[in-house]
Order: structure tokens, then sequence, then C-alpha cells
């Protein structure tokens, strides 16, 4: 087999072979290169979420993170025509979320875009479906591009990267910024971009809150890691900064709300087939690993929309693009909509006590991320039964005191205060995959928030730092 279509062929069920016997990049990459580089913890994870609510916390996404840059004659022709979002407000000092859809209105995965000119291009960080989608495109059809691929470090031949990449936030985190920053800390609108000096190295910055709070993302030439990580790391220290590890960092959706790594919708449909043959049979797509109570045949109930992921009003109808027509059937009817689920202390309590004793034994709630599906697929029900969402990243916030889950949710039943049911662990005692242990399904009930669930993330998430 050579292709993702040669593979789906191979199998009889393609949902069943995602559920049991596929090997996630996430799970690839805590006994990776990556695993050895970033700690899981630098003090300990329930700390470092303060961190970011008290002082002041450092994320490092130097390692984990594929960049795609492109550049040419029609670069921006083929981005804008592969993406709901508008460029009609492209600008050098302006950074997008940006997206894809399939041609039936169905996410594939999305990224932060960087502009830098003509001449230098775009810089699309993270997302490898988002990636290879537009690689696809690209090279595909008759577009005057060139594609420069930034992989993980585990995966890059002399273990370095184009460029280092840092995130730094909290309530301390303009008080360190102004002390290393040459000249101060500029006033920045949110999703805006500069240069800065930093210990004498040229710092690209973005205003970007990554667990929902004021903050800056900071990137330049690899070889300057060091030097500006520890210029941080020194004022930082008279602020109360902590590093954050890997148990820390995955635990920041929760926050801010972002839903990370939805299924791609690309798996069926013949206008996609030669995307399917396109990609590896080792291609990420071929190794997305589904986990959770959501169990069906038809893989398309795990596909997400626009909507359902919070991204409605990024999408704009100023141009042509794939999958116009299908979203704009979706918005005008029934759809799913993005909320946070509050679940409720009783059943979190039941689901703890049930690992002592005499009883059921239910699926662990791991601490501070409980998901172990990549991604986690979990039925959302409504208190009469009705299927009515799909919970996907869930964990503990300390901040919050909560357990709380991303979901997408049927319009009727997104109304704040309503209160729905989540199942939770999987069927028939659990999967094949090796992480997941011997289990029986129970349910938790919870109520339906807006996203982001943090009144601080609400509050501060647009606040010019």
């Amino acid at each position: 087999m050579t292709s993702l279509q040669d593979l789906i062929d191979s199998k009889p069920n393609f949902v069943e072979y995602l559920y049991n016997d596929t090997i996630s990049q996430y799970h690839k990459s805590r006994t990776s290169l990556f695993a050895t580089l970033i700690a899981p913890e630098y003090t300990t994870w329930r700390e470092e979420q303060r961190a970011w609510r008290e002082t002041a916390v450092l994320f490092n996404q130097s390692h984990h993170m594929p960049v795609l840059y492109v550049k040419g004659p029609d670069a921006k022709k083929l981005l804008e025509y592969l993406s709901p979002c508008t460029f009609s407000n492209l600008s050098t000092n302006r950074a997008k979320q940006y997206f894809a859809c399939t041609p039936r209105g169905h996410h594939i995965g999305d990224c932060i875009l960087n502009y830098y000119g003509e001449d230098e291009g775009f810089e699309l960080i993270s997302g490898m479906p988002l990636l290879n989608w537009v690689r696809y495109n690209g090279e595909t059809q008759s577009y005057d591009v060139h594609f420069t691929f930034d992989p993980t470090t585990p995966y890059a031949k002399d273990g370095k990267r184009t460029k280092y990449r840092f995130q730094l936030e909290g309530p301390n985190a303009r008080a360190i910024l102004d002390e290393i920053c040459e000249g101060g800390w500029p006033e920045l609108k949110f999703f805006n971009t500069t240069y800065v000096t930093i210990a004498g190295c040229r710092v690209h910055v973005l205003r970007h809150g990554m667990a929902g709070h004021a903050g800056a993302e900071i990137s330049g030439p690899f070889a300057d890691m060091d030097t500006v990580r520890d210029a941080i790391l020194q004022a930082g220290e008279r602020h109360g900064l902590l590093q954050a590890g890997t148990r820390t960092y995955y635990s920041t959706p929760l926050e801010d709300g972002w839903i990370p790594y939805p299924l791609p919708g690309i798996y069926t449909g013949e206008d996609l087939r030669a995307y399917r043959e396109w990609l590896p049979a080792d291609s990420w797509e071929a190794n997305m690993q589904l986990g959770g109570s959501l169990y069906s045949d038809n893989v398309e109930d795990y596909y997400w929309t626009p909507s359902a992921l919070g991204y409605e009003k990024l999408v704009k109808f100023d141009h042509d693009f794939i999958g116009r027509a299908a979203i704009e059937a979706q918005f005008a009817g029934p759809k799913r909509v993005k909320r946070v689920l509050r679940w409720h202390h009783e059943d979190i309590n039941k689901i703890m006590a049930s690992q002592l004793g005499d009883g059921p034994t239910y699926k662990a709630l791991d601490m501070p991320t409980a998901y172990f599906g990549w991604p986690q697929a979990d039925e959302v029900r409504s208190n009469d039964g009705a299927l009515v969402g799909m919970s996907q990243y869930c964990g503990y916030n300390i901040n919050e005191r909560e357990f709380l889950s991303l979901c997408g949710i049927d319009e009727a039943y997104a109304e704040p205060g309503t209160e729905v049911v989540l199942t939770w662990g999987e069927i028939k005692g659990g999967s094949r995959k090796p992480h997941v242990e011997r289990h029986e399904q129970t349910t938790i009930r919870a109520t339906v928030h807006t996203a982001p669930f943090s009144k601080a993330a609400q509050a501060k998430l647009r606040a010019v730092i």
C-alpha cells in the first residue's frame, strides 16, 4: 500500500481501524525525541496552569509544530481559493487564523498564517492536515508556487528547525516584555504582529493568547533560541514566570476554547479520491486515532463544520473558495455550534470512586487532560436520549476547579445552562488501543456554557497587553 486510498480500500471497516489499530502522532510524540526536548513538567502542571492566570508562563512551541512556507506569484491566489477566510485585509503586520474545508463544507484543518510580503511569502504554522491540503493543491494544479516544509524536530534530519517559537502570557507578561524588548513593548492589537529586538536578536512577535490570556508569540532564527529564552527567563524570575511542560501545554485549549485537530473530512467522496491517492499510507491522516464513546461505522459522523468549531465569524463570502456553496447552505439551516461542557462534580466523584474497592471500574480520568483519542469523540445526548452533539477535548482546569470539555452541539441545545448527558468510556469494555485500560461505560451530566468558559479568558483574550 502506498496511499491513504489504498489503506482505506484494504479495510472492511475503516472506522474500526481508526478506532482500534492506529498510533496517533500525539501518542508517538510522547515516546519520541520531542519528549526529551521539553519536560512534561518543570514544576507541577497545577502550578504551571496557575501561572498563566496569576503571574506568567512560558510555553516552548519550537519542536512540535510543523511549518509550511509558501512563495511565488500565485501564493496568495492559491491560499485564498482554499479558504473561507478573507484576504481583503492581508497585511505584513497582521496574522490570520486560517482554515480550509472540502467541497462539501467539511473541515480539513487550521493553522496560524503570517504574511511577510511578496518576496518572503507566507508562513503556515502547525496543522498537518491543512498543510498537506495546501501542498496537494499547489503541486497538482496550475499554480506558480514554491513550498518549503519544515518538519517537527523529531523528523528534522539535523534535529534543527528553521525557527524557534515561544509563547509568553499571563498578567505579568507585559512587564517582562517591557524589560526585554529594546525600547519597551509596542502596543499591539489582538493578532497583530511586529518586530522587536531582544538580547540583540531580531524577533517577530504576534499578539496572541494560547491559554486565553494576554500574551505574545515570539519567534526568530533557530540559532537565536537559547539567547532569547535566557533573556525571558532572567527577566521573568522577578515576575513569577514559570516554564510550562508538555502536560500543561496540552491543557491550554480547555481555557481558550480552541478545538484542536478534529478529524479531517477527507476520507469519503469521489471528488477527494485523487487527494487520498496523493496522501501516503503512513501520513498523519492515515494515523488519526479515534477514541471515546461515539462509535459509528460511518466516518462522516466524526466530521466537523466551521460553525461547530466556532469559525463562523471567520467565514467571508467576499471571494470564491472551495466549499462555498456547501457552507452557505450550512449557515442557512440548523447547525452545530461550539460550546463548553462543565461536567457535574457528583459524576466526576463517581468515576474517581470506581477506581477503589469493588464494583464497576469506569474509564479513568487522567489529569490535566483526560482525552485518550486523537481526536476524542464522545456522545452528547439530551435528557430524553437524543444524540445532539460530539464532545472532543476534555480535562481539568485548576483555575476554574472544573472538569470541562469542548464540543459541537445542535443549536437547539446550545443555550447556556442547558443540561445534557455525556457518555464516558468506550463500547465493549474499551478498544484495542494500548493506552486504554479495560473499563465500563458510564454517563456524566454536564451543563452547556459559552466558549471560552473562563470569565478571565473572555475578558482578557482581546485586551491589549
